[in-house]
């Protein structure tokens, strides 16, 4: 980010932490899309990102006067997002059949890997690795989610350790880790697409159930190193992180934006707004939410 970027965060920043509700207006239209793309990558297909997404904001909101660096916000917001995200995938870990009625309850319509290729027309090995991502275990999606922003430059790689909370060379070895697994995942991609496929492939493929795991990505790709006819498949790989650079975010639905901000009970934002990001009427009030200035009490001043 530029200094004068940094600048005019820090201003808006400091604006919100004093209660200036346009200011808040702006920060959440601000960064809704980033925080909608960490989790939404993380927990891809769940119907509950939109539930994540706004207790992220609302969290971020409450917590604003515990920030004593404002040009740190980025890194913060995302913290607080990688918490949200933690803590849904252990409670969804933890509650009786948990993993069978997540997988139960995903919502083919909020699959974020095909709103990541139709929203950014993906083609050839950029839609080979959003594929991919279907076969990272929750951790590696997680990491994957702030890697994936790193390379598309909307995150610094001293913000993902800050988001982390990891030393940089602790994040280094968990990212080149997480790298081997995708690179594994894409040779998965590619050896069941095959056409005609493998017989060998078709034998190992009886008991599986459609469903990407981490287990059958280690099984198929184990195959592909020792099948003379798969083994091919590792050959042309191009480096994620060329064809992730410069991609664009996926952009959240307008009505996530409006439950955020009704929820936050935000006051329109009135003429020209910081970082160039516009103010817009605020919806009807949705009683059936708890709204953010009900819920400051609890959590103000709370780093999360």
């Amino acid at each position: 980010m530029s200094t004068e970027r940094t600048r005019e965060l820090t201003a808006l920043v400091t604006a919100a932490r004093d209660g200036d509700a346009a200011a808040q207006d702006a920060l959440v239209g601000a960064y809704l899309p980033l925080v909608y793309n960490v989790v939404g990558r993380a927990l891809n297909g769940s119907v509950d990102v939109d539930d994540v997404v706004q207790e992220t904001m609302l969290r971020a909101l409450d917590a604003l006067d515990g920030l004593r660096t404002p040009e740190s916000f980025r890194s913060w917001l995302v913290a607080i997002a990688m918490n949200q995200v933690r803590a849904h995938w252990h409670a969804r870990q933890t509650a009786p059949g948990g993993v069978e009625e997540a997988r139960e309850l995903a919502d083919p319509g909020a699959d974020f890997v095909d709103l990541t290729m139709v929203r950014l027309q993906l083609s050839g090995q950029r839609r080979e690795t959003a594929r991919a991502t279907r076969w990272l275990e929750p951790d590696d999606r997680g990491l994957l989610s702030l890697w994936w922003l790193e390379c598309a430059g909307e995150l610094t790689r001293a913000e993902v350790v800050q988001a982390l909370e990891l030393s940089p060379q602790h994040t280094a070895v968990r990212v080149q880790r997480m790298k081997a697994q995708l690179e594994a995942a894409r040779v998965v991609v590619r050896a069941l697409d095959s056409r005609p496929r493998c017989e060998e492939l078709h034998g190992l493929l009886g008991s599986w159930d459609g469903h990407p795991s981490a287990l059958w990505r280690k099984r198929i790709a184990r195959h592909a190193r020792g099948c003379a006819r798969c083994s091919g498949l590792w050959s042309g790989l191009m480096p994620a992180e060329g064809l992730l650079a410069g991609l664009a975010l996926v952009a959240a639905a307008p009505a996530l934006l409006d439950r955020v901000r009704s929820a936050a009970d935000l006051a329109p934002a009135m003429g020209p707004q910081p970082l160039g990001f516009p103010g817009a009427a605020r919806p009807p009030r949705d009683t059936a939410w708890t709204t953010h200035r009900e819920r400051r009490g609890p959590l103000r001043g709370k780093i999360l």
